[in-house]
């Protein structure tokens, strides 16, 4: 009750002070920008990242100081599953050395090879995409809805053949993908769901973990992650039989022990064990977690409030099913139609100068050199027909993934630990280079 009379609070304060920003953003789009010689609208930097304490230091020296380094004969790998596994909700949670070796054990373990088609999202960071390769599979990306940046679930069905034997949603910046069209497709169609969460921590559709409504859930612990430690990633499952296969995939075929089901000499695999050090530290920093989490959240909602105001700024849009976003970064479309014409490139450049970072984000990973020089090499060249390669790309193209990518913007998540006053400041710099566009354009 507490948390939600503090979002009902935060919310209601958010016209007053819409209204003296507004006053704020207006002395200000009548300054000079920055790029053209004037002042910028800010000069201290945003919150840094990771945070840390001595209790991380702390960790790590018992670690160290233990002579117990590996998973076998240390106890933080073990607790942080425990802990992980009771945070999300999920039966079963096994860690791994990072999401890219999350999401390949889950496929493994779902004997996900050659010959079958995997479905995914063309926006997204490039491990979605590798995993898949790596098991020989074929990618089949579908379209993305450029509301929200994520997969167009309306569009999944039409892309399954007989040859299709998993998809894997993307909850792509935090956001939730919508699970309620995914999940109905996977039934139906009898489709393995792996949820790559990686950008996800705490993100919830109807008030339930994301990564926890999949066949498997994969999350990562990379350095620009939520909860960090470096590198890391983690599978959560709620079927014993796939947690027992993915423990034996990430190590070598190795079956638990102490698990009820044998899978002894039955399963190759790889190694992607965690190490005692990474869950030392993932132990140290989930305190931190909750309250890091609210903080973006609200700061998201303020700029969004903020943001949706101005013409050619489109902040990204939530599912209805979506109640709670991780903004693992702040994203929104940039229309140059409304800011004079003004490049992108050259708008993020301006942005930049009045003391506001922000990136294009992602090129269509559809259209990867290393994507069409994987489908052509040897290898798959041995698996497939060539027909069948010429015709899954004529399937892979995306048009609203090409431009979605031609207008997005995005800012990294550390900028949401920022202050309130910190979020009018973004917004006013907007609204002073919009108030310029021309003369930028021209410069």
């Amino acid at each position: 009750m507490e948390s939600k009379a503090t979002r009902r609070s935060f919310l209601t304060a958010v016209p007053v002070a819409g209204a003296v920003a507004a006053s704020s953003a207006a002395r200000a789009s009548a300054e000079k920008p920055a790029l053209l010689g004037g002042k910028p609208v800010r000069t201290q930097p945003f919150p840094s990242w990771p945070v840390f304490d001595q209790r991380d230091e702390q960790a790590l020296v018992e670690v160290v100081r233990s002579g117990h380094w590996f998973r076998g004969n240390g106890q933080c790998v073990r607790r942080f599953e425990e802990a992980y596994a009771k945070l999300t909700g999920a039966r079963y949670c096994l860690a791994t050395s990072s999401g890219t070796g999350a999401l390949q054990t889950s496929l493994g373990a779902l004997g996900v090879g050659p010959g079958d088609e995997v479905i995914l999202p063309p926006y997204t960071f490039v491990a979605t995409l590798n995993v898949i390769l790596n098991m020989h599979a074929l990618p089949v990306f579908v379209d993305s809805d450029p509301e929200t940046f994520q997969i167009d679930a309306s569009r999944i069905e039409a892309a399954i053949t007989d040859r299709t034997a998993a998809m894997i949603p993307v909850h792509y910046s935090g956001n939730a993908a919508d699970l309620d069209t995914i999940m109905a497709v996977a039934r139906k169609r009898r489709l393995h769901v792996v949820e790559d969460a990686c950008q996800s921590h705490l993100a919830e559709w109807r008030g339930r973990k994301v990564g926890t409504y999949g066949t498997a859930g994969c999350f990562s612990f990379q350095a620009t992650k939520h909860l960090n430690c470096g590198e890391g990633g983690a599978i959560l499952a709620n079927d014993e039989e796939l947690f027992e296969k993915c423990y034996a995939y990430h190590y070598n075929g190795t079956a638990r022990r102490r698990g009820r089901i044998d899978l002894t000499d039955t399963l190759h695999g790889t190694k992607f064990l965690m190490t005692e050090f990474q869950a030392a530290i993932l132990l140290s920093q989930m305190p931190r977690l909750e309250e890091q989490a609210r903080t973006r959240e609200q700061n998201a909602q303020y700029l969004t409030s903020l943001l949706k105001e101005i013409p050619g700024i489109l902040p990204l849009r939530m599912y209805e099913g979506c109640t709670r976003n991780a903004y693992h970064s702040y994203k929104f479309r940039y229309q140059k139609e409304q800011f004079a014409g003004l490049p992108r490139a050259r708008f993020l450049k301006a942005l930049a100068a009045e003391g506001i970072p922000a990136s294009s984000g992602y090129t269509p990973l559809n259209k990867r050199r290393y994507l069409k020089n994987a489908l052509h090499s040897r290898g798959y060249e041995r698996i497939y027909p060539k027909e069948l390669i010429a015709r899954l790309e004529e399937r892979n193209q995306c048009p609203v993934n090409d431009q979605l990518c031609e207008e997005a913007v995005g800012m990294y998540q550390s900028v949401l630990l920022a202050g309130r006053g910190d979020m009018d400041q973004i917004a006013a710099a907007i609204r002073k280079l919009k108030a310029h566009a021309g003369e930028l354009a021209r410069a």
